[in-house]
């Protein structure tokens, strides 16, 4: 065992300031920049005050060591530790019945006193805010564009209230929490979606996280966004790459075709003998952020209807016979 008091160079009955005299003395001896050798002293002098400069820590080296103040600045009489207490009452052992009960009266004051003065060195809890809480929310690509409002449900994690977290009660596992010291419970809370959000962004909800305690605030909660995929759109920055399909005939003869997006269509002319792949760009037309508006690049995909009426499917016949151009001669020397 370390005795730091004798490490410091003052005793039990030293007072707060004494004992921080003491280290600075010391510290300034000891110290690495001024004393190279003294760093492992310097070491023991730190670990020494870091304990006796604590009124709690140094309550409990006190207690567990054996260390009793003789006397206080505020009571006269001398104080006795249990261990001494318990000493005298077998020297005492053979009093008469009045002195033994006098005695024990005195033990029990001291006793008291012990406990009294370790209660009142006890600090408050200092408040402890509760744990933030990490979801992911998948949201469709109109969602990102447009925003949202949905409702979430978010598991939290708090103390159980049947063994206020300390997993066991009378010596067996907790019936309630099963021995975690904890009970997860599911909260619906409405999030509001900003509009042309990004794929990847932390939405922060403050104190919808796990509950504080000793009065602190609550956590936060933090979304995560996952654009859902889409076949048709990708995003590139504050750039929508939009996939469009296109007709034989639209790329054939070209004219103005109407697009579906986020709010509402928009129209954009095919210029005739499009092929297939070929990128329009509509300016202004992306994902609006810090100000700067992206554009919506058009990737044009020619693409046969699934059904086909029976004139068109002439018409097709038609066609064949008066085309007399093969589009795959010259794959080869392309």
């Amino acid at each position: 065992m370390k005795n730091y008091y004798s490490i410091l160079g003052v005793t039990p009955d030293s007072s707060a300031a004494d004992i921080k005299a003491a280290y600075r003395v010391l510290a300034r001896k000891y110290h690495p920049d001024v004393n190279p050798s003294g760093a492992e002293k310097f070491k023991e002098i730190s670990e020494a005050y870091e304990v006796l400069s604590d009124s709690k820590k140094k309550l409990q080296y006190d207690t567990i060591n054996g260390f009793f103040r003789t006397n206080t600045k505020s009571e006269e009489k001398q104080r006795t530790s249990p261990k001494q207490a318990q000493q005298e009452y077998k020297k005492q052992s053979n009093s008469s019945a009045s002195e033994k009960e006098n005695f024990s009266k005195k033990i029990n004051d001291i006793f008291d006193d012990f406990v009294k003065a370790s209660s009142n060195n006890k600090k408050k809890p200092s408040p402890k805010k509760g744990e933030d809480v990490y979801e992911e929310l998948s949201i469709t690509i109109k969602e990102a564009v447009n925003g949202a409002e949905r409702v979430v449900n978010v598991m939290h994690t708090t103390q159980c209230d049947h063994c206020k977290g300390r997993k066991f009660i009378n010596g067996t596992i907790c019936s309630v929490c099963k021995g975690t010291g904890e009970k997860s419970t599911h909260r619906k809370i409405t999030v509001k979606i900003p509009k042309n959000i990004k794929n990847g962004t932390k939405l922060r909800i403050p104190n919808e996280g796990n509950l504080g305690t000793d009065g602190g605030k609550n956590g936060d909660l933090y979304l995560k966004i996952k654009i859902e995929p889409n076949s048709r759109m990708q995003f590139d920055g504050n750039n929508v790459i939009y996939n469009v399909p296109i007709t034989p005939f639209e790329a054939v003869l070209g004219g103005d075709i109407s697009i579906p997006v986020f709010e509402g269509a928009i129209s954009l002319k095919i210029p005739q003998n499009t092929h297939g792949g070929q990128k329009f760009r509509l300016a202004g037309q992306g994902l609006k952020s810090n100000g700067k508006s992206g554009d919506m690049i058009i990737v044009v995909h020619i693409e046969i209807p699934c059904t086909l009426s029976d004139d068109e499917i002439k018409l097709y016949q038609k066609l064949r016979k008066l085309s007399g151009q093969s589009i795959r001669e010259n794959l080869l020397n392309e």
